[in-house]
């Protein structure tokens, strides 16, 4: 399991920070984040089932993912990858689909990997929110896909 250090952090009240330490080597986790197979195993919050996953990680690519929720609902998100530099940091913008399919308010998502003793800390930052509350409500789903995260890891 991992470690969880989930408290908000004060940099911006609408800025999204989780730190996560996992039982798993840093190339691992850059794996889970980055390929398919790995992603649709563990990506959603709990009782969400990850449907699809696509992701062209090179500057300028774009990711895509849709998910289901417990109540039969689909949710889609997407954006473009703005940094590589595997196996330490990725950046992409984030996105949740409209309803007619067009990309709705656009957010980034910043990602690193810091090996700790065959342990990997991740630190993980989203924003800039429209609001606390939508950035609590993020908190909560990344929340659950990162202990989702941790028990994948801890399966393979």
């Amino acid at each position: 399991m991992a470690e969880r250090a989930d408290a908000p952090t004060k940099t911006d009240e609408r800025e999204l920070v989780i730190k996560r330490i996992f039982n798993a080597p840093r190339d691992l986790l850059w794996k889970a984040w980055t390929e398919r197979d790995h992603v649709l195993k563990w990506l959603g919050p709990k009782q969400f089932t990850a449907l699809d996953f696509e992701l062209d990680p090179r500057p300028g690519g774009a990711w895509h993912s849709r998910m289901r929720g417990p109540d039969g609902a689909e949710y889609s998100n997407g954006g473009t990858v703005r940094e590589v530099d595997e196996p330490e940091r990725l950046v992409f913008t984030f996105a949740w689909d409209e309803e007619d399919g067009t990309p709705g308010r656009e957010m980034e998502i910043t990602i690193t990997f810091d090996e700790r003793d065959g342990k990997t800390e991740m630190t993980f930052s989203q924003g800039v929110f429209e609001s606390a509350e939508d950035r609590d409500g993020h908190r909560e789903g990344w929340s659950e896909s990162f202990d989702k995260l941790a028990e994948y890891l801890a399966s393979i």
